[in-house]
């Protein structure tokens, strides 16, 4: 096989894995989603992804489908094999195990855990290990795990329904729907895909939102976190009441009374206290705990209020914007309170341009 043939079919192997791991999307939290393909005189024998926390990993899962054919055979997985015991044993020494030749990997794993350590575990037993190969598109697929470890940070994605003319609501407040049934359908799997859904207490207040993904298959819902500074929303909200008021959280400050947040934890709300600023919840102080608490991927569902304030505060690293072909010319903007110089304008860059029914779906990147 000549160095070119060998190029192609490692990029068709590193694909396949790739795809193979988003099937684990929104199901693996904090554990990030792997995908792994063993291949043996240029046939597949084995594949795997990490379907579920707590089940066993993409490596593993080759192998047991591979069984014998594994020895000799090349493993294409998109992140390190881990080298330490954690819900199951480490994957690189049932590699080592199992006698396999080669290893290529996307990305190393920045967990501390890891870290360099299963790629040395595969080198000191005589595999030969390459690191890198779609590093970038194995980067974007993990960008929420990579910013949680490196950063202490989750990716945010602020998701936006708006008109032509940049409205979210008419001049009334009204905004359903602004967008069609495919938008929302869409919506809905971007929230299967999160960890955590958070909106402000304006939106809390004006749509007594479930903040469920509602989408066929769901497994796990992502955490429900409504910013109210003082604990002024009502206890009748849908969020609050059962089955919705476990796993909703209610971020707030010191200001906020504790006979409120004693209210909200009687019905199993989670009230999470942090620091002010100009009054309201510090949103780096947020997005650090949310981080913590393994969610890695955070989909923004916020008005203009609390978007803007996360994008000052250089917290937004994806847009979703579903524009709807009307013209309202008045109500607000999604981005209104923003209120930047054109020299000073945030930056995006472009990663699809699509439909959704009779709306269009832009999807960027925000530089910073």
């Amino acid at each position: 096989m000549t160095t070119r043939d060998r190029r192609s079919d490692d990029l068709l192997h590193m694909r396949r894995a790739l795809r193979l791991a988003e099937r684990g999307r929104g199901r693996t939290a904090p554990n990030p989603v792997v995908g792994a393909v063993l291949v043996r005189d240029g046939r597949v024998v084995g594949e795997g992804w990490h379907r579920l926390l707590g089940s066993e990993h993409a490596e593993a899962a080759a192998l047991r489908r591979a069984g014998p054919r594994a020895r000799g055979a090349t493993l294409y997985v998109t992140l390190e094999p881990c080298a330490h015991w954690g819900r199951t044993p480490p994957c690189a020494d049932a590699l080592v195990a199992a006698g396999i030749r080669r290893c290529v990997v996307g990305l190393r794993d920045p967990d501390p855990r890891v870290n360099g350590r299963g790629l040395r575990r595969l080198r000191t037993a005589g595999v030969r290990v390459e690191t890198g190969l779609l590093a970038g598109a194995v980067g974007e697929r993990l960008g929420g795990y990579l910013r949680a470890h490196l950063r202490r940070l989750p990716r945010v994605t602020w998701k936006v329904a708006a008109t032509l003319d940049g409205r979210v609501a008419d001049a009334r407040g009204r905004s359903r729907w602004i967008t069609g049934e495919a938008a929302r359908a869409d919506a809905h799997r971007r929230r299967a895909a999160s960890d955590a859904i958070v909106v402000g207490a304006g939106t809390a207040r004006a749509d007594d939102p479930r903040l469920t993904a509602r989408v066929r298959g769901v497994r796990r819902q992502p955490l429900r976190v409504v910013v109210d500074s003082r604990l002024r929303l009502p206890l009748s909200l849908g969020l609050f009441s059962p089955p919705l008021a476990r796993g909703t959280v209610v971020a707030c400050t010191g200001a906020a009374p504790a006979a409120r947040a004693r209210a909200l934890e009687r019905r199993g709300v989670d009230v999470w206290r942090f620091p002010a600023t100009s009054g309201r919840v510090s949103l780096p102080a947020l997005a650090r705990r949310l981080a913590r608490a393994g969610c890695h991927e955070v989909l923004l569902e916020g008005g203009p209020t609390l978007g803007s304030a996360f994008l000052r505060a250089g917290l937004v690293q994806r847009l979703v914007l579903y524009v709807a072909p009307r013209v309202l010319g008045g109500g607000p903007s999604w981005c209104g309170g923003l209120d930047r110089p054109l020299s000073a304008a945030t930056r995006a860059t472009w990663l699809a341009l699509g439909r959704a029914g009779d709306d269009a779906c832009l999807v960027v990147d925000l530089e910073g």
